[in-house]
Order: structure tokens, then sequence, then C-alpha cells
């Protein structure tokens, strides 16, 4: 077990460098002077050296790669060149929302596409089936900002139960920020149980055709005691592959579900800073991203040694 989550951190290290790497020199690779375009066309040329040397543009490429990963290291990803704030406590002060939604879309794609897709395989080929994989195919199909849209027109237009955007800081009243993540939350969340219910419905209707179903059916067992004792377990590899990709896009993903319900987010800071060319800013909120989605996949690699005694012992071998 130990050879296995060692390679595991090893591979989770490797990535975080490339990726790094890959993120740096591609923005320094983009057309333009970022001082120039912040200073606007009429700036002197002896206002825009200076500000260059102020963000450090005058030093080369891979001594400013190594002080950037350096300051990464130590927590400092430098100082955002429009909002004259560090990086970092603006990522810090967004992830309060992002995190959030993105927790609270999860939870609701399990609690909705687990036992859809555990129904779907019990009843299959009947009724129930065939009206759970329509559904499913039609939330895979629906878009999350139009889902959201058609949510905050039924929800917050015409009945007025819910806020149609905008957010409450968590500390000036819990309940009101709680409120505004309601229908983000289900937009973003629509798509994931879609895929969930097929993946699970799958993955169940292999498992069950199987011997050691059989031998359970056998000693006395009905097909959903069965499919609960034995199966469900079973079924969890491409479960967890599919919950890692999932928390991982709507990490990432919530750009555009964000900009719909103006929730002030890591991912309407990052739209932000693009519009602004604010490199030092899009490079510290994109490796957090980065940093995120690779520990969702070590920590769903973790979760597969754990289910399947297989992979540990062919990591030691």
């Amino acid at each position: 077990m130990i050879v296995f989550v060692l390679r595991r951190f090893a591979g989770f290290a490797a990535t975080l460098l490339v990726a790094s790497l890959v993120i740096f020199y591609l923005l320094d690779l983009l057309p333009g002077d970022p001082a120039q375009f912040i200073l606007g066309i009429n700036a002197t040329p002896e206002s825009v050296a200076r500000l260059r040397e102020q963000m450090g543009l005058n030093v080369p490429a891979p001594e400013r790669f190594l002080s950037w990963i350096w300051g990464m290291v130590q927590g400092d990803f430098g100082m955002s060149y429009t909002q004259r704030a560090p990086v970092s406590q603006l990522i810090w002060d967004r992830l309060g929302v992002t995190i959030p939604l993105s927790l609270s879309a999860m939870g609701l794609s399990m609690l909705v596409g687990l036992p859809m897709g555990i129904l779907a395989a019990r009843k299959r080929g009947k009724a129930p089936d065939t009206a759970i994989m329509v559904l499913a195919q039609t939330g895979i199909a629906v878009p999350s900002f139009w889902f959201g849209m058609l949510l905050v027109l039924l929800f917050a237009v015409h009945l007025r139960w819910l806020p149609p955007g905008g957010f409450t800081p968590w500390h000036e009243d819990a309940g009101a920020a709680f409120r505004s993540l309601i229908l983000p939350s289900l937009a973003l969340a629509l798509p994931q149980a879609s895929i969930l219910a097929r993946v699970m419905r799958t993955a169940l209707v292999d498992v069950t055709e199987q011997d050691f179903i059989r031998t359970a059916r056998a000693k006395g067992l009905t097909m959903g005691e069965a499919v609960w004792r034995h199966g469900v377990r079973n079924a969890l590899l491409p479960v967890l592959t599919i919950l890692g990709l999932q928390f991982a896009f709507l990490i990432a993903g919530t750009i555009i579900v964000e900009n719909v319900f103006y929730l002030p987010g890591l991912g309407k800071l990052l739209y932000t800073a693009i519009l602004e060319r604010d490199l030092i800013l899009v490079r510290g909120g994109t490796i957090i991203l980065i940093i995120a989605v690779t520990l969702t996949m070590l920590l769903t690699d973790l979760a597969y040694g754990l289910v399947d005694p297989r992979l540990r012992e062919g990591a030691s071998a």
C-alpha cells in the first residue's frame, strides 16, 4: 500500500510541475504587452517601461518562472496588476463561493443519480428503466447555463422563492448565502446526476450477470438483497472514476454558471482577469484549479486502492 500511495503522490507532483510550466509559457507567449494594455494606448514609453519593471516583465522568462514557483511554494502568488491586491487573498475570498457551490452540486448529483441508476438496474427492461434513461439522456443534453436560466424563470421570477442571482457573504447571513447557491447547484447537478445514473445502471447490470450474484441468489437472497449486499461494492470502480472526473469538472467548470448567477466565485474572478489581461491573476487562479483537479484525481486513485485490493497488490509487485 505504501508503494501504491508514493507512486500516486509522485505522479501528482509531476503533473503539477508540468502544468505550471505549460501555463506560464502559454500565457507568456500571448501577443501584446500587458503593461501597454493596462495603461492604454496614450501611455508614454517611460510609464510603460516603469510598469514593466514593476511587473517584472523585463526579467528573463526562466527566472520569472522559478520565482513564480518559489513564491507559490511559500503561499505568495504575486500581486494583481488591476486589483492591487495579493492574488492569494483574492483567490481565497472567491473559494468561499466556488467550493461550497461545487460540493453542494456534487452532493445533489450523488443523491439523485446513484439511486436512479440502482433503480434502473433493478428494473432493467421495464418502464421505470426506460423512463429513467430517457430523463438521464435529456439531462446530459441540456446545458447547465440554459437549465439555470429556466430555474431562475420558475423559482425566482414566477414563484419568487429564491433569489435570481448575487451572493450574500457567509459572515453576514449564512441562510441567505445558502439560498443563493441552491439554483446554481441544481443547474450544475443536473447533467452530473444524469451521467451518474447511466454509469451506475451499466455497472450494476454488468455485476448482476456475474457468478457471485447467481450464487447469492441460489443461497436464498432476493435480487434486491444480492445487489445491495454484493453488487453495489463491485460496481463502485467505474462510479468512482466518474465521481472524480465530475468533481474536477465542477470545480473547473463553474465559470459560466457563476457568470449566469452573478456569483463572486473563482470562475467569475478568472473571467474578469482574462478580460483585463491580468496575467498574474490568471496564472494563480488557473494553477489553483489544476491543483484542485489533480488532487481530486489523486484521492480517486487512493479510493481505488481501498475498494479494489488488486490495485495495491499490483503496485507492490
